[in-house]
């Protein structure tokens, strides 16, 4: 993945809302966003309406930003989405639920979907007793996600999950506090998926 040499904090305050990036730091009071809840730039008040094409962008923009994917990635998951059955924008969220990055980080096993990637790039976590290290391999119904039997991996994981036990989990996943061990349980219905977005627009966006 290429780096990204924008500010963490700077890409949720041009979005317009928390894109949860920083992990614990964005539920605390040094959430740059909470004190500063503008669009970054000298002159972020003397900007006109936004177009109608411009609403359409930021939504494909944050949602890319949300799930931590680049351009191309995201239209190769569009046009994944475009050829299944059913609605186009509800199957590229389901997708991009999916991804293992993203479900690690949903079964709190990561203070940040890039603390999440970290854990799958190093080669911490197995699916179905199998090392994976690819963040957008996706999870099927009935996989099993664990940390590997190594003492400072599970003391880790384990000290981050502490953190997040009061985050909301995820309908369609589970885990077992003592294992550490989280399951797929199903795909992530349509009343499911999450609601930052409009999947319309995206859908809008790259249909043009």
């Amino acid at each position: 993945m290429a780096k990204r040499n924008i500010a963490k904090c700077r890409r949720c305050r041009r979005e317009g809302a928390k894109l949860f990036l920083k992990g614990f730091r964005c539920d605390g009071p040094k959430c740059a966003f909470e004190r500063r809840d503008y669009p970054p730039g000298m002159h972020p008040f003397r900007r006109g309406k936004i177009s109608e094409y411009g609403i359409r962008l930021r939504e494909s923009q944050r949602c890319k930003r949300l799930y931590g994917i680049r351009d191309r990635q995201f239209r190769r998951y569009f046009h994944k989405a475009d050829q299944q059955k059913g609605n186009t924008g509800e199957n590229l969220l389901r997708l991009l639920e999916r991804r293992l990055d993203n479900v690690v980080y949903r079964l709190g096993m990561g203070s940040s979907r890039a603390e999440a990637r970290q854990e799958v790039v190093h080669g911490h976590l197995r699916v179905n007793g199998r090392r994976v290290d690819r963040p957008s391999y996706l999870v099927k119904a009935g996989d099993k996600i664990e940390p590997l039997d190594d003492e400072k991996v599970r003391g880790r994981i384990a000290a981050i999950r502490e953190l997040t036990k009061s985050r909301e989990m995820a309908t369609w996943l589970e885990i077992d506090e003592e294992s550490l061990a989280g399951r797929v349980l199903s795909l992530p219905k349509v009343e499911e998926l999450p609601d930052e977005f409009e999947p319309q627009l995206i859908v809008e966006f790259f249909s043009r």
